[in-house]
C-alpha cells in the first residue's frame, strides 16, 4: 500500500530537481491542468439548471481564482515570495480571457488558435504579475523593527536587550521616568551595535514635574484640550514643563544632545503636544504612524482590530499623523515614511506580524511590544497605571517570541 505514495513522491522529487525552466513549465502546466479540471466540474454541475452561456463564465471564474492562486504560490513562488498577486491581475486575466474566447469564433479561427491562444495570454499575464511581484518586493525591503518601553521594567528591558542582541530589533525608545530607565540605557549603550536610543515622551501615565497638576492627562483629555482655547492655554504651561524635564532626563541618561522622539500611547502627535515638540531645539526625528492597511488578512482579524479598538484608534490617528508630517517638513525634522503598530497595537504577532511586514518597506517603522514577565505591582507603585493591565498580558511574551523567531531565520 505504501508504493504508490512512494512514487508520487518520488515523482515530485524529479520535478524539483529538474532544470530551472523546466521545473517552472511542470508547475505551470500542473496549475493549468487543475484550473481546467476545476472549471469542467463547475461547468458540469451547473449546466444542468443553467443556460450554458451563465455557467460557463462561472465556471471559467472558478478556474481563474484557482490559476491566480495556484500560479502565485506555487509556479511563481520564487518571484512572489508565497504571497498572492495584486488582485488586478485577476480582473486583467478574467476580462482579456472573454473577450479572446468571444471573439475569436467570430472570425471563424482556427482549431488551434481558439485553443492555445488563451493559454499563450495566460502565460504572459501571470509572467508580468510575477515581474511585478519580484519588482515590489525588492521595491520595499524591509522595515524597521522599533520596541518601546525600554526602562519601564526588567522584563521589558529583558525582552528588548535580548532582540538587540540578536540583531532582530533595530532601534528602541527608552521611559526615562521608568523603574529601570538608568540601568536600560547603560546596558543599550553596551550592545555591539546600538543605535541611538529615541525618547519615549509620557505625558498619560508616570510621575510628573511639581506644578503640573493636571498631569499625567488621558490621549482623549489632551486631545480635547488641543481644540478647546482656554483648556489649551491652561495645560501648555505643564506640557512645556514635562517635555523639557524628559528631554533633560534623557540626555542626562544617554549622553545624546539630538533627540530622536516618539510618544508614549502616541501622545507625541496630538497637537497640543505637538506645538511644543516643535519648539525644542534638540529634537531632530519624530515619529509618525501612516499605517497602510494590511492586505491579505483573515476576516478574524478584522474582527479583532474592530472589537478591540486597534481601528478606532487608527481613524484617530491617520487624520493627527497627516497634519504632523506637514508640520514636520515645514520644521526641517524627520520622519518614518510609513508605520505599522497601531491596527494590532499590543498583538503583534502571527498573521498580524506578517501583513504588517509585507505592507512596509525600507525607510519604514514596525512598532513591537515584547517583554518578559513583569509584575504590575512594581508599575502601579512608579505610577504607570495603564501600562500594569498591557504587559499583564500574555502577548507581550508572543511578541517577544514572534520576533525572535524571525531572528533566528535571519
Amino acid at each position: 500500500g505504501l508504493e504508490p505514495d512512494r512514487s508520487a513522491a518520488q515523482a515530485v522529487v524529479d520535478a524539483m530537481n529538474l532544470p530551472a525552466a523546466l521545473n517552472r513549465l511542470v508547475r505551470y502546466g500542473a496549475i493549468g491542468l487543475i484550473a481546467a479540471v476545476i472549471h469542467a466540474a463547475v461547468l458540469l454541475s451547473l449546466g444542468s439548471w443553467l443556460p450554458l452561456s451563465l455557467a460557463n463564465p462561472i465556471g471559467f471564474l472558478t478556474a481563474s481564482i484557482a490559476g491566480y492562486l495556484g500560479h502565485a504560490l506555487v509556479t511563481f513562488r520564487e518571484e512572489t515570495g508565497g504571497r498572492r498577486f495584486a488582485r488586478r491581475w485577476l480582473l486583467l486575466q478574467y476580462a482579456v480571457n472573454i473577450s479572446v474566447c468571444s471573439l475569436l469564433p467570430l472570425l471563424n479561427a482556427p482549431t488551434m488558435v481558439l485553443v492555445f491562444t488563451p493559454t499563450a495570454l495566460n502565460a504572459l499575464i501571470w509572467n508580468r504579475a510575477a515581474r511585478g511581484a519580484l519588482h515590489q518586493r525588492q521595491r520595499l525591503g524591509r522595515p524597521a523593527i522599533h520596541a518601546d518601553d525600554l526602562g519601564l521594567a526588567p522584563g521589558v528591558d529583558t525582552a528588548i536587550l535580548d532582540l538587540a542582541t540578536a540583531g532582530r530589533l533595530t532601534s528602541a525608545s527608552l521611559l526615562v521616568d521608568g523603574a529601570t530607565a538608568e540601568s536600560a540605557a547603560a546596558a543599550w549603550r553596551c550592545l555591539p551595535k546600538a543605535q541611538p536610543l529615541v525618547l519615549h515622551l509620557c505625558l498619560t501615565e508616570g510621575p510628573q514635574p511639581q506644578h503640573c497638576a493636571d498631569l499625567p492627562a488621558g490621549f482623549g483629555a489632551l486631545l480635547l484640550s488641543s481644540l478647546l482655547p482656554a483648556k489649551r492655554r491652561a495645560l501648555r504651561t505643564q506640557v512645556v514643563q514635562s517635555i523639557q524635564a524628559q528631554i533633560h532626563r534623557f540626555q542626562q541618561l544617554t549622553g545624546q544632545h539630538q533627540i530622536q522622539l516618539d510618544g508614549h500611547q502616541h501622545i507625541h502627535l496630538v497637537p497640543l503636544v505637538l506645538d511644543v515638540v516643535l519648539e525644542q531645539p534638540e529634537i531632530v526625528w519624530v515619529r509618525t504612524t501612516a499605517e497602510p492597511l494590511p492586505q491579505g488578512l483573515p476576516l478574524k482579524l478584522w474582527i479583532k482590530a474592530l472589537r478591540d479598538g486597534g481601528l478606532l484608534k487608527w481613524l484617530v490617528l491617520q487624520p493627527l499623523t497627516w497634519l504632523a508630517q506637514r508640520r514636520l517638513k515645514a520644521a526641517g525634522i524627520g520622519t518614518n515614511q510609513r508605520f505599522a503598530g497601531v491596527l494590532f497595537t499590543g498583538k503583534m504577532a502571527g498573521a498580524a506580524l506578517d501583513a504588517a511586514e509585507r505592507s512596509l518597506g525600507d525607510g519604514d517603522l514596525l512598532l513591537a511590544h515584547p517583554a518578559a514577565a513583569v509584575n504590575p505591582d512594581q508599575l502601579e507603585q512608579h505610577q504607570f497605571h495603564r501600562s500594569a493591565a498591557f504587559f499583564s498580558s500574555p502577548w507581550r511574551q508572543h511578541e517577544w517570541e514572534a520576533l525572535r523567531a524571525r531572528a533566528q531565520r535571519g
